[in-house]
């Protein structure tokens, strides 16, 4: 199974105060833990939403909003995408991530989501988008 791990922004994260040397070490050897174990099959971290845009969607009309967004704790600083056996694998590993130091005292937090397969769909999607889901699967594009 696929799993999706979200790293939440943080103030520093949006203010786009960057870890700290020896945050970047610490990271690193848990990413290569993870590369070492074979479950990791990306691991980004993204721009302040300042440097981002949302498009909301109404029937037909899309209207594009400029960032900053002023939710901090509902925007997300980057990601994981991690292949385990189970939610309670994932849960194990990522409690041992190192969570970096925030500048004012604050706490942060992770969020762990499965990520659907093409089986999850049931009799909404036929035997031909299935099979092109797979396909992409082996092309390593998802």
């Amino acid at each position: 199974m696929r799993f999706l791990v979200i790293t939440k922004a943080t103030a520093d994260s949006e203010a786009g105060v960057q870890p700290a040397t020896e945050e970047f070490e610490t990271a690193g050897k848990f990413i290569e833990e993870m590369v070492d174990a074979g479950v990791l099959l990306a691991a980004e971290g993204i721009t302040p939403s300042a440097q981002g845009v949302r498009i909301y969607f109404d029937g037909d009309a899309k209207t594009v909003v400029d960032g900053p967004f002023t939710e901090t704790k509902e925007l997300i600083a980057g990601f994981f995408l991690v292949e385990m056996k189970s939610i309670e694998e994932c849960v194990e590993w990522f409690k041992r991530y190192p969570a970096p130091r925030l500048s004012n005292g604050d706490s942060t937090n992770l969020e762990i989501r499965r990520v659907y397969g093409a089986e999850d769909f049931g009799d909404n999607m036929t035997a031909e988008q299935q099979q092109a889901v797979k396909e992409r699967d082996a092309k390593g594009i998802w």
